[in-house]
């Protein structure tokens, strides 16, 4: 196999023409950043859960790059074509990597509240009357989704005519994009409430086949793409953060978030992203492992 790309938290290789091998590492990111620390067990846990989802979608018709498992932290899937120069992309083109990524939220939370606190985002946009004040933790009154770049540096939120532009789409096919997230996140929705989980937000990726059939690629419905509440906890008015978000929050409150969000505004040189503190990394890895496990319902 030939070593074709490193991203933030997988190695991919090329198999074939018509295959790449994903590779899981322990590495993990936030805001963009790989932290310098390594999660023991992430990189399984996030392969075999995306993996259950993946056969999840296969069994409800929704089509999807997964192939098969050469290893607990490995999956074989369909090459697509990644295109960086989005003048080479038009509603012809086939068999490559949608350049956007799709989130899709549900309640209140992470960098969505940041915007609304910032009046990038009004209570309007998100379904409310006018004049609402909008609460961490709240239930929104219908999804909200927004396209963000795939393949740029740093990930930049797109207006509907944007993402349809740079990724060659017709209203029809980013209509289509649209309606599969929610599919998705209907067959999500409903595992995760056997298990007394909330999903409440998450992001996904796409491409097209040879013939330009929509398909669902990369990986979705981990604690990397998605954030996880605690059902019963919520219903007692708390909220309990079972995802990626746990780590965001920790650079939230040492300040490391605001001083990149400042330099990122300013255009100014990004500071480099510190190292976890063992008892962070410990956590986490256990988090990983207990939510593989609560997600997918099957013992790590």
């Amino acid at each position: 196999m030939q070593h074709i790309m490193t991203g933030k938290v997988k190695e991919v290789y090329l198999v074939d023409d018509n295959t790449l091998e994903f590779a899981y590492t322990n590495n993990i990111s936030v805001f963009d950043k790989i932290i310098p620390s390594q999660i023991p067990h992430k990189g399984e846990t996030l392969c075999r859960t995306a993996k259950f989802w993946f056969r999840l979608l296969s069994e409800n018709g929704i089509r999807n790059h997964y192939i098969d498992e050469p290893a607990p932290d490995r999956m074989r899937v369909k090459k697509v074509n990644v295109i960086r120069d989005y003048d080479k992309i038009n509603t012809e083109t086939v068999n490559y990597l949608i350049p956007l990524e799709i989130i899709c939220r549900y309640y209140v939370a992470g960098s969505l509240l940041d915007r609304v606190k910032a009046g990038k985002i009004t209570a309007e946009d998100l379904g409310f009357p006018k004049g609402h004040q909008v609460k961490y933790g709240e239930k929104l009154p219908r999804p909200y989704m927004e396209a963000t770049t795939k393949l740029e540096a740093t990930d930049r939120n797109l207006t509907d005519e944007e993402a349809k532009k740079i990724a060659g789409l017709t209203d029809a096919e980013y209509k289509e994009i649209m309606d599969t997230v929610l599919k998705v996140d209907e067959i999500i929705a409903k595992e995760a409430a056997k298990r007394k989980l909330i999903h409440c937000d998450g992001k996904k990726e796409f491409g097209y086949d040879e013939n330009r059939n929509l398909i669902v690629v990369d990986t979705f419905g981990t604690l990397d793409e998605d954030r996880w509440w605690d059902a019963d906890e919520y219903a007692k008015g708390n909220i309990v953060e079972l995802s990626k978000e746990f780590v965001r929050q920790y650079y939230r409150e040492t300040g490391y978030h605001a001083k990149l969000m400042a330099a990122r505004e300013a255009g100014k040189p990004e500071p480099d992203i510190p190292a976890l503190p063992q008892d962070v990394i410990d956590r986490v890895s256990k988090l990983y492992v207990d939510m593989y496990e609560r997600i997918t319902g099957e013992k790590f």
